[in-house]
């Protein structure tokens, strides 16, 4: 089906190269089945004044050629590495965008967000990463079914780099491959700062289009070392319901709002907003409350990017090692909805 559809799309063409987009290499990716088509056009120059026209081309020819199934088009622009150089020599060059999951408290399910975020966005055609720098919990490797994995060292360009676990498409460095589950509450101050500084720019990540930092609950100086060592592209914030977890969300929107880190906010989610049994699926129960989390962005500006319900699957892929937005189609909408936004807000927005 790729071959088929990278044959049509070569009808569309720059009109400044005089090239069509699968010959200059504009069309990086194909993810098709019968029901979705995600495609990624990478343009090589910042800016292309003809990036907008090729996509809509692009998503008209799909729309006609496969009514039945879903499109996304996602335009990037300048290449895989649009950052600065940084001080430190690192692996992170090539990382496109960063994005941050945070939450105000433990408890709201922000892990489990990351882990099916991750999955979504490789389901969208992206290269996908998950740094885990939560070091008082770091649930990752359990998420992604990598609990016993041992990071290999590899020489690079004469450095030495730390090869990442790779599971369902997606790379994943957590600071959980290095200590065993009793010892993660005993890291303090510079060495937790030291080994997360480590992971960030050691690890072989290549080529990603977004890398989803897994960041402690609450503030503080894990938070701000990890500001200070990655470029990050926005910042979404996981929260409950309840007025207790919403409470909390406000310490997390400061901190990244705070003029010293100046971090967009792509906005909330509502984790376990409602519950609707199998046997009664047009009944919603609110255990934890209704619309915290919504109300609590109306309020204060910052968009409530989805609402993800508590399903018995998403429970189920987290303790088996598969994320639930890659086996259970119900899932994968309600992340789909909140991923496609995001990528509105980093991506197609530049």
């Amino acid at each position: 089906m790729e071959e088929k559809i990278s044959r049509l799309l070569a009808a569309v063409v720059h009109p400044e190269s005089g090239l069509d987009i699968v010959r200059s290499g504009i069309l990086e990716r194909i993810a098709a089945t019968p029901e979705r088509i995600a495609v990624t056009l990478r343009f090589p120059k910042a800016r292309d004044p003809f990036a907008v026209k090729i996509k809509n081309r692009t998503e008209e020819l799909l729309r006609e050629a496969y009514p039945e199934a879903a499109v996304v088009v996602t335009a990037m622009e300048g290449g895989t590495a649009p950052r600065p150089e940084p001080k430190t020599k690192t692996t992170t060059g090539g990382i496109a965008k960063v994005i941050a999951v945070a939450s105000g408290k433990g408890g709201v399910g922000k892990s489990t967000v990351t882990a099916n975020l991750a999955i979504t966005l490789r389901n969208m055609g992206f290269r996908v990463g998950v740094l885990d720098a939560d070091i008082y919990g770091p649930s990752q490797p359990k998420m992604f079914g990598v609990e016993g994995y041992l990071p290999d060292a590899v020489r690079e360009e004469g450095e030495d780099r730390i090869v990442p676990a790779e599971s369902m498409d997606v790379k994943l460095m957590s600071i959980g491959f290095f200590i065993k589950p009793t010892d993660a509450l005993l890291w303090r101050g510079a060495m937790a700062v030291n080994a997360l500084k480590q992971m960030i720019h050691q690890t072989q990540w290549g080529g990603l289009d977004f890398l989803l930092a897994d960041l402690p609950p609450g503030t503080g100086d894990i938070h701000l070392s990890i500001i200070g060592e990655l470029k990050i592209d926005a910042a979404v914030i996981v929260s409950t319901p309840q007025q207790v977890a919403v409470a909390d969300v406000v310490r997390g929107v400061e901190m990244f709002r705070n003029e010293n880190v100046a971090i967009p906010v792509a906005g909330i989610i509502e984790n376990m907003a409602w519950f609707t049994p199998e046997e009664l699926p047009d009944n919603r129960y609110y255990i934890f409350g209704r619309g915290g989390a919504r109300r609590y962005a109306e309020e204060h500006g910052v968009e409530l990017l989805g609402e993800i319900p508590i399903i018995q699957s998403i429970m189920e892929g987290a303790d088996g090692g598969r994320p639930a937005a890659g086996i259970d189609p119900r899932v994968e909408e309600y992340y789909r909805d909140i991923a496609q936004k995001i990528v509105e807000k980093t991506v197609e927005s530049c």
